[in-house]
């Protein structure tokens, strides 16, 4: 197979155009390519009036040395790589201890999936239910206003990304191809098979909820075991390793092999870390508001007079502002026809995250548009306080939203006018249990609102209408990404000080998304699996 990049035609294109372009790029008869298959496929939105869509090809020739030959050099022709998975290690016969994963998230199922494979059966510990369950417990929020502190958008099976857009793409660097990986798993437990070609794929929450079940199925049926309402209190270390896990039910299982993929937003285990000893220091993330706008005018403000076409979809953003402060603002999770949705996992707290169906055709787009901060300049000190200071926003978000869960909400042109807002225009806030509208100034730092205040008109100056007055801003986006990083060595995946403990995902401060988190999974289960047949020989 040869790799042939950068094919470019019309947003309209008969099918059969594809193949005569390939033909004429390569200065071949058409009976000399026998085959050719899209990898990617992406489009190109610059001109509104003239949207192209950019291939991706795969393409097999009758001989291909000459092809090559006679467009080399050539960047946009090259061999096609081999993205097939290979297993590094097979489970020896009579291991006497099983390997435990904390978490079953993207990151934590992946490394399960992949162990289980191995022929590791590991034990997954899931401090939240299964993930229909866990559904129902949400609603319990967004509907009665009762939050589950155990099962909820943070916690339980499918992790905090089966309630968001369902975005599988990453821009992390991927030399071995471990994102093809993943989405061929996914394809396999349902996920649409155009996730593998077109460039932003996405499966929406609905989707992953049924992918979920069917990945734990399979660990199930190779061996592995599933533990839900499995929170784990406490991990038991000796002489610098880890020799085992013990559960708030008082269970312990012994191990020396622990994959902690926790998430962002496991702080009373971030805690229980830092008081056994686990290295652990503060990193950067961001804060900010969630803002919606009609889909409808971002539809237009990218796409013309193509809005709504169905090869296109709902449209999307991303947006960056370096305010006069120093301050970084950009757009964040950026959710085409979605919902703003309640996303705490603690009681008397107010936290906002975005999410779509697969479909996207909800009437709003939202997207956190939020400020970049770190532990030098913001919370200094000590390594654990930036979920102090996340913990602060959450609960000022909650007195201003009226104390009942409601969300804290107020009109862009307001905000930026610094004055409070009274009424509604015509976006309506798709946050559940509902928004009460007022100020944001005191809902995030000065630095944060002065930042965000200096950003909305540059914004719209990009896209047309994103300062609309009666667009509608709800707080608060505390959890962007963890605010800690579980340090570990690059080679061994190890803790620094704590063998046997592989920190992993988001929450050790290692990815950020469905794909990155799920491709760290597949590389720990590697190092762990390695690790044991090592110990064992």
């Amino acid at each position: 197979m040869l790799r042939l990049t950068e094919i470019k035609l019309p947003l309209d294109h008969p099918e059969e155009a594809l193949r005569a372009a390939v033909l004429e790029r390569l200065r071949i008869a058409d009976a000399d390519l026998l085959a050719l298959h899209v990898f990617r496929r992406g489009y190109d939105a610059r001109r509104r009036s003239a949207i192209h869509l950019i291939y991706t090809l795969d393409v097999e020739v009758r001989d291909e040395a000459a092809v090559l030959k006679k467009h080399t050099p050539s960047p946009q022709l090259q061999p096609s790589p081999d993205t097939a998975y290979k297993f590094v290690a097979r489970a020896p016969d009579g291991l006497a201890r099983r390997p435990v994963v904390i978490g079953m998230g993207p990151c934590g199922f992946m490394a399960a999936l992949l162990l289980a494979q191995m022929g590791f059966r590991p034990i997954v510990l899931e401090r939240g239910r299964a993930v229909r369950q866990r559904t129902q417990d949400t609603w319990g929020l967004w509907r009665k206003r009762v939050l589950d502190p155990e099962s909820n958008v943070q916690f339980g099976e499918g992790g905090a990304g089966t309630f968001s857009d369902g975005k599988l793409y990453s821009q992390i660097k991927d030399p071995k191809h471990y994102g093809r990986k993943v989405l061929n798993e996914f394809v396999k437990a349902g996920a649409p098979e155009e996730i593998l070609y077109v460039s932003k794929p996405h499966v929406g929450t609905f989707r992953l909820v049924g992918m979920v079940e069917k990945i734990r199925a399979e660990i199930e049926s190779l061996g592995g075991e599933i533990r839900f309402q499995a929170r784990v209190e406490d991990i038991v270390i000796e002489d610098g390793a880890v020799r085992g896990v013990k559960l708030a039910d008082g269970t312990e299982i012994v191990t020396d092999h622990v994959v902690l993929a926790i998430g962002h937003s496991a702080r009373d285990t971030f805690r229980m870390l830092h008081d056994r000893g686990v290295y652990i220091e503060a990193k950067p993330f961001s804060v900010g508001f969630r803002v919606e706008h009609p889909q409808s005018l971002i539809d237009r403000a990218r796409f013309g007079d193509f809005a709504g076409h169905p090869v296109l979809g709902a449209a999307d953003y991303k947006l960056v502002h370096h305010a006069k402060n120093g301050r970084s603002v950009y757009s964040f999770c950026m959710c085409p026809g979605g919902t703003v949705v309640a996303a705490t996992s603690e009681e008397g707290r107010v936290v906002t995250n975005g999410m779509s169906q697969y479909s996207r055709n909800e009437r709003n787009a939202n997207a956190g548009i939020v400020v970049g901060i770190s532990p030098e300049q913001d919370y200094p000190g000590h390594p654990l306080a930036g979920i102090d200071l996340q913990r602060s926003l959450e609960s000022r978000a909650f007195e201003l939203g009226g104390g009942d869960y409601n969300a804290p909400g107020q009109l862009v042109g307001d905000f930026v006018a610094g004055r409070p807002s009274k009424a509604l225009g015509e976006v309506e806030p798709s946050y559940k249990p509902g928004v009460t509208l007022g100020s944001l100034a005191s809902a995030l730092p000065e630095y944060a609102i002065t930042a965000m205040r200096d950003a909305f008109p540059a914004f719209d100056r990009q896209i047309k209408g994103f300062g609309r007055h009666d667009a509608v801003l709800t707080g608060v986006e505390t959890r962007t990404s963890s605010p800690i990083r579980i340090k570990r060595d690059p080679v061994s995946y190890q803790s620094l000080n704590t063998r046997g403990l592989y920190p992993a995902g988001e929450g050790a401060g290692y990815a950020g998304g469905i794909l990155s988190a799920a491709v760290d999974g597949i590389e720990v289960a590697e190092a762990v699996a390695l690790s044991m047949v090592a110990g064992a020989a």
